[in-house]
């Protein structure tokens, strides 16, 4: 069996999901980690590891009817294979959770528990490990509906299991006359972190005019926020792409977030703060690099689906695609990526067509993509410059090279790759799609 097998046999024999918790102990000793090691890279503590780890051989053992323990996990479960009973369990349970669950459309963040969710074991290890360190940068960049406000809801979960408080900004949600002044923005910054944590927003009792915006919003999170909190603050920073749109305000805030990272080096307050950032697009404002928060912290960004995990998902909306070629199909079509997998699966699950209809109609504006493809579509005519160098790349086979700020924001939108100077399209459909449209 695979560890994946192993995983998926458990909750079906327990009737129930496993605790992440419980899955990280699985797949982690499957690669031979000590529980110091796992301990270390998921921000758990070893003694709350071995207890749950104990519990969890017992239960294998009686699963599997056979003496189950750390040291034969793997040496035990990986020389058998699932026999014909257990695959039928299997699909059972996975079935069942589906028809328990209602299906979710795609577009929003997938909620905490959800059976549609695919993990990144390493990336999410990773991120988990990053937000336990003191004063930490965590910097999360894919293009949009790729599944970062998903993973973020993780980040913070975990972040509330290690006893931290949590606060997420979401940058779309300030007005055009608050993020075109600094002043105004740095006030509305310091009034919602207080909201969230059910602080009195005091802004005057720290706010002078004399010291600048600057210094009395990093006064007022150090000597009031942190201070009252008593506890580590993960600060999310959602869509911060947006501040890119007002240059002066970048300028301003972005080395803000640079200079408080560099300042939890030395002062206690401020090494409680862990910062969290996420964005859809490269910086195109001037930064020095000792000023940008873009070149500090851990920097992740999240993958396209592999043709295992479209089938994986497939099972869980209950649909019977044993066979490869219709994931091979559908990854053709859309190139695995998140949003657009999910969206066939949904359509597919409510029987208003088939994959072969799905796929026809996918380029067109009747298909089920059409209000995604008109977004590109308005961007597109708002900035020339990138339709033209699209158009450039629809029409080569080989790829083209680009001007580097053009390609990376036609990259950030999710549109092409690079691979050695050359950009190619992220998949079948943009070519279909802006191949049939004049878009320029």
């Amino acid at each position: 069996m695979t560890i994946d097998e192993v995983v998926q046999l458990t909750r079906a024999r327990l009737q129930k999901d496993l605790h992440p918790v419980q899955e990280i102990i699985l797949r982690q000793v499957w690669e031979g980690k000590t529980y110091t090691s796992i301990a270390y890279t998921s921000n758990y503590g070893e003694h709350y590891l071995r207890n749950i780890a104990s519990g969890l051989w017992q239960s294998l053992s009686g699963i599997m009817q056979k003496p189950i323990s750390k040291s034969n996990f793997r040496s035990t479960l990986e020389s058998r294979s699932l026999t014909a009973e257990e695959g039928a369990l299997i699909e059972e349970f996975t079935r069942s959770q589906c028809l328990a669950t209602v299906l979710e459309y795609p577009g929003s963040p997938v909620p905490l528990g959800s059976p549609f969710y695919i993990h990144h074991p390493l990336i999410e290890e990773l991120a988990y490990q990053e937000i336990g360190k003191p004063g930490s940068v965590l910097r999360i960049k894919a293009p949009r509906k790729m599944g970062k406000s998903s993973l973020l809801l993780r980040i913070l979960d975990r972040a509330n299991s290690l006893g931290c408080r949590t606060v997420s900004l979401d940058f779309q949600q300030a007005e055009e006359s608050v993020v075109d002044n600094l002043d105004k923005f740095l006030r509305w910054f310091c009034a919602n972190i207080s909201r969230y944590l059910q602080l009195p927003p005091l802004l005057d009792d720290y706010w002078d005019e004399d010291m600048g915006s600057k210094v009395s919003c990093t006064i007022y999170l150090q000597q009031y926020v942190l201070a009252e909190i008593n506890t580590p603050l993960v600060l999310a920073l959602n869509e911060v792409n947006r501040i890119f749109e007002y240059p002066k305000i970048a300028r301003e805030f972005l080395p803000l977030l640079r200079s408080w990272h560099e300042e939890a080096k030395r002062i206690k307050t401020l090494a409680k703060l862990r910062l969290v950032v996420l964005h859809s697009t490269e910086i195109y404002i001037p930064l020095k690099l000792t000023e940008s928060p873009f070149n500090v912290g851990l920097p992740l960004e999240l993958p396209y689906f592999t043709e295992e995990q479209i089938l994986a998902l497939a099972q869980r909306h209950g649909l019977d695609w044993t066979d490869r070629p219709d994931a091979e199909r559908l990854m053709a079509m859309v190139g695995g990526h998140p949003y657009l997998v999910r969206l066939a699966f949904y359509h597919l699950c409510q029987n208003s067509l088939t994959l072969d209809q799905l796929l026809e109609e996918a380029p067109t504006i009747a298909g089920i993509y059409k209000d995604y493809l008109r977004s590109f579509w308005v961007t597109l005519q708002e900035y020339p410059e990138l339709a033209v160098a699209l158009k450039q790349v629809v029409k080569s086979e080989q790829g083209v090279e680009l001007d580097p700020i053009v390609a990376s924001k036609l990259v950030s939108m999710g549109l092409i790759y690079i691979d050695n100077n050359r950009c190619t399209l992220s998949c079948e459909l943009y070519r279909l799609y802006f191949g049939s449209h004049n878009f320029i």
